[in-house]
């Protein structure tokens, strides 16, 4: 959708976004950083009213710093080799530094996106051999646009600056008047970027001249992204993050997401039930910031009471004290009963899904499991799925096995289903048997002169595992006080997170690592980049939260290691 656009920028721009290597954040064109609200306010003032979302950065040498204090050396070194490469083939063949001719004067960027243009119509002329006539079939498509307002903190600098890219070889400029303000078209091997400068404090760059023609009609007075229905609601409203590096605003997410997919040359129009589940979004604001613990990304979006038909819940989070300590991945949360029961619901909106839906249930009904009631019914409280390191019996080639905990208020239905299942198995000649670990009763599904293919059974009155490996199995049972919640690697990646909360993904980067490494000393081993980078991570975590109907939060953290020195 963008390639066309991609390289519009002016080296000014290019060289900034050099700066953003160095976080994991993506938004349609561009990885970067972020600023305050107050100066968001100001760039987003100059936005036309009909962006569809805009992204501020901020180029902060402070907040940017803080990234610095993590990593090994091999992975500083890896980013800092990336930057320069970056730097000196954005410039090659002039004489431009992002540090000595750009830092000095660029302010926080607005990266806005504008509502699709459509392209001029293309022509294929389809004719008959012999016949003169021809009959022009016309495809029309959209391009999505795009708009940066850059704040400019050192005037002078700037415009010489300015007038150092106009000297640089290859590059053909020329001024042209639009209600008094001044519009610089530049040419670059065959592609056009527009500027202009207002009131000597912001300079507006895009790849249209019709983009850069509303911007300066918001400047005399048209509406603006700042006063838009939405958008003037989330752009004051800050996100608790230290050191923000990037801030993204969307006003109106199902129109955009509507937009966007009209622009993508693969397009097809949005069924109405899709445009509808969109439509629980009303708007989004999310920011990245760094911290003491790593990278963090913080989002709120702001729902539809009326349309919102899921019920959140937050966990108790007892079921992780139901995990071994050595747990590298886990999933957490409560109530897959009510999430199936919503899907049912909103199932019936889209025939295809209905359709698999009662293939399935069919299937089911053929070996005496009601999909509703015997696979989802009682899973009505917490639960947890977890990956569990091991090297015994049948896990021995693969290094890991998995756990599936889950608390029930309904155990008569909870102990048919695994009957059951136990049933199926026997009928195809599994071995079933039953031994006791420390005072519990656990089920084997057993493979001759290998193991436990399978294994479940309570934990408590109303807590169930099944776990894929006899060895895991034994881990979740045997765990002797040594669990996932006590886990300074949990407690450190997780511990400071919203809480209460709906749950969590957490994935331990150090045993997650170990087990890719082997599996890659089989073939194709990590190439010594991505194994620099990879080693800088300590952990990954997100949660979820819902403090009403009309509102949920979403918090991610990338836990880094501190850099050694």
């Amino acid at each position: 959708m963008f390639q066309s656009k991609s390289k519009f920028l002016l080296p000014a721009i290019g060289a900034f976004v050099a700066v953003v290597g160095g976080v994991a954040v993506y938004t349609y064109l561009f990885k970067g950083p972020s600023g305050d609200s107050s100066g968001a306010l100001g760039s987003a003032k100059l936005v036309p009213a009909s962006a569809l979302m805009a992204t501020y950065v901020t180029t902060d040498p402070q907040a940017w710093a803080k990234l610095q204090q993590f990593g090994t050396p091999e992975a500083q070194k890896l980013l800092t080799k990336s930057l320069e490469s970056f730097n000196k083939d954005l410039f090659k063949g002039s004489d431009i530094s992002y540090e000595k001719d750009i830092k000095p004067w660029v302010g926080g960027v607005m990266i806005a996106v504008l509502p699709p243009n459509p392209t001029k119509p293309a022509q294929l002329n389809i004719g008959v051999p012999g016949n003169k006539e021809i009959t022009p079939a016309i495809k029309s498509q959209q391009e999505a646009n795009i708009l940066m307002v850059v704040g400019i903190k050192d005037k002078l600098t700037a415009l010489n600056f300015a007038n150092r890219l106009k000297s640089q070889k290859g590059v053909k400029s020329q001024d042209i008047d639009y209600k008094g303000e001044k519009i610089t078209e530049t040419i670059e091997e065959g592609k056009q970027t527009y500027s202009v400068v207002i009131n000597n404090s912001y300079l507006l760059l895009a790849p249209e001249k019709q983009s850069v023609e509303k911007a300066i009609d918001t400047y005399k007075g048209q509406p603006s992204f700042a006063t838009k229905e939405g958008a003037s609601d989330i752009l004051p409203k800050a996100i608790n993050l230290q050191n923000t590096l990037a801030q993204i605003y969307v006003p109106d997410y199902a129109n955009m997401v509507q937009q966007l997919a009209a622009a993508s040359p693969q397009a097809r129009q949005l069924p109405p039930q899709s445009l509808s589940q969109l439509k629980q979004v009303k708007s989004m604001v999310a920011g990245v910031g760094v911290d003491d613990q790593g990278v963090r990304v913080k989002a709120i979006a702001n729902l539809d009471p009326q349309l919102n038909k899921f019920q959140y819940q937050n966990t108790p989070a007892k079921i992780l004290t139901q995990f071994p300590s050595d747990t590298f991945a886990l999933i957490s949360g409560n109530g897959i009963s009510r999430g199936w029961q919503t899907f049912v619901e909103q199932a019936k909106e889209y025939p295809e899904f209905q359709q698999g839906l009662q293939q399935v249930r069919g299937q089911m009904k053929f070996v005496d499991l009601d999909l509703d009631k015997d696979i989802f019914g009682w899973m009505d409280g917490e639960f947890g799925l977890a990956a569990i390191p091991s090297n015994q019996g049948v896990l021995a080639s693969v290094g890991f096995g998995g756990a599936f905990i889950f608390d029930t208020s309904d155990r008569k239905t909870a102990e048919a289903t695994f009957t059951k299942l136990d049933n199926l198995a026997k009928a195809q000649r599994i071995n079933i048997a039953t031994r006791n670990i420390g005072g519990k009763d656990v089920t084997e599904w057993q493979i001759p002169q290998q193991g436990a293919l399978l294994s479940h059974g309570w934990l408590d009155q109303d807590t169930v595992f099944l776990a894929v490996g006899g060895p895991v199995g034994d881990a979740v049972v045997a765990s002797n006080g040594q669990t996932l919640d006590k886990s300074d690697t949990f407690k450190t990646v997780t511990g400071s997170l919203q809480q209460p909360n709906g749950g969590y993904f957490y994935l331990d980067m150090d045993k997650t690592v170990t087990l890719v490494n082997r599996f890659a000393s089989q073939g194709r081993p990590i190439p010594p980049e991505t194994s620099a980078i990879l080693s800088s991570i300590r952990g990954f975590a997100a949660t979820a939260t819902s403090p009403d109907k009309s509102t949920s939060q979403l918090e991610i953290l990338l836990a880094l290691k501190p850099s050694q020195k």
